[in-house]
């Protein structure tokens, strides 16, 4: 008796805490839309989305908008009476698997972009560049970019084939599993025929395996790239060479990018990854999974929000630095003035070697 009772209170808390994920997935869903929205309306009004630098950004927001969709979508058939339901949840969860692995690599491809900004600054810095450098770096980012949309759906594709014609969609026949990501296959798939439920089985660790190895792989990664990025800003700091205050200021910038982007990737992903390694250790749903549940639902869903911020504060931050730079220069003695321009004028050669580069950085 006092085990049903207690089976009864989890039942129920499950429940609550299953209204306030979509409820929570709701609201930064949409915010996480709109985030990612405004950075694209952004790049599209200023004309700078074919620009170096914001071509992975914007990759990378479109990723997120379309993720962002998904969840609010699977929000709204949380609790509603919709035909076809389940088969609607099994094949939007991967979609929506697709845009999350592609949001990945397209977060490795705009830092490692950063890495390479900030590498050419320091060869500017001390020694001329290349311009071959600069089109070979253009061109393994525009063919990253195209992988980065390909590798996700070619790996999806055996969940959309077989897990259809397999009918693994009767595992959503529970409202909750439209709203949690990779949920084990339910008491229902048990009605399917052996071979059926052995295919889904399968897919569904495959899928697991899939998410798991691709958050591993971009987390060492970004790393591993946010290590480099961080010993050539050393090395910048330590650097006796003359840079201007704005040239300051775009390195500065990009070294913040570098280093927060990855920390909002981690913010988004790192409860997620939790909860499936503990699902997989201990299935049964506990109160620590409850919580995770919610967590989850908190932050892999504003990954749009996240990064619009990001990107806002950084931009904010380099027009405040800017501003600065200009301030100085207005309030320094003309003898300074003559002197930094008589330094700028030996420095035009190296500038007009790079027309390509620098048009780039300032494109912030």
């Amino acid at each position: 008796m006092a085990f049903l009772l207690e089976a009864s209170t989890l039942e129920d808390s499950l429940d609550l805490a299953f209204s306030a994920v979509q409820w929570i997935q709701f609201v930064m869903a949409t915010l996480s839309v709109i985030g990612s929205s405004s950075l694209i309306a952004y790049a599209v009004f200023q004309n700078i989305q074919k620009s170096p630098e914001m071509r992975p950004l914007f990759y990378l927001s479109f990723s997120d908008l379309l993720l962002g969709i998904c969840w609010l979508i699977e929000a709204l058939l949380y609790g509603t009476p919709t035909a076809n339901k389940d088969i609607i949840c099994y094949n939007l969860q991967a979609v929506g698997q697709i845009f999350y692995i592609s949001s990945f690599l397209y977060t490795i491809n705009y830092i490692w972009y950063l890495y390479k900004e900030l590498r050419m600054k320091h060869n500017q810095s001390g020694q001329s560049t290349f311009p071959l450098v600069i089109d070979n770096t253009c061109r393994v980012g525009q063919i990253a970019i195209i992988l980065s949309s390909l590798i996700p759906l070619l790996l999806m594709i055996p969940v959309f084939c077989l897990g259809n014609a397999s009918e693994c969609f009767r595992n959503f026949s529970q409202s909750h599993r439209c709203i949690l990501i990779y949920s084990p296959p339910s008491a229902m798939a048990e009605l399917l025929p052996s071979a059926n439920t052995s295919v889904c089985n399968t897919l569904y660790f495959y899928g697991l395996a899939i998410f798991l190895a691709s958050f591993l792989l971009s987390l060492l990664t970004i790393v591993v790239l946010l290590i480099q990025a961080q010993m050539l800003y050393k090395k910048f700091v330590k650097s006796t060479g003359f840079l201007g205050s704005e040239q300051w200021a775009v390195i500065h910038i990009v070294e913040q990018r570098v280093r927060y982007y990855p920390v909002a990737f981690f913010c988004c992903w790192g409860p997620a990854v939790i909860l499936m390694v503990i699902k997989l250790i201990k299935p049964q749903d506990t109160k620590l999974h409850m919580a995770l549940y919610i967590l989850q639902a908190l932050t892999a869903s504003s990954q749009g929000l996240l990064n619009c911020g990001v990107y806002g504060w950084t931009q904010y931050k380099f027009f405040q630095l800017k501003q600065e730079a200009r301030r100085d220069v207005d309030t320094q003695t003309p003898l300074l003035c003559s002197q930094k321009r008589l330094y700028n004028r030996g420095q035009e050669p190296l500038e007009s070697a790079l027309p390509s580069a620098t048009n780039s950085s300032t494109i912030l």
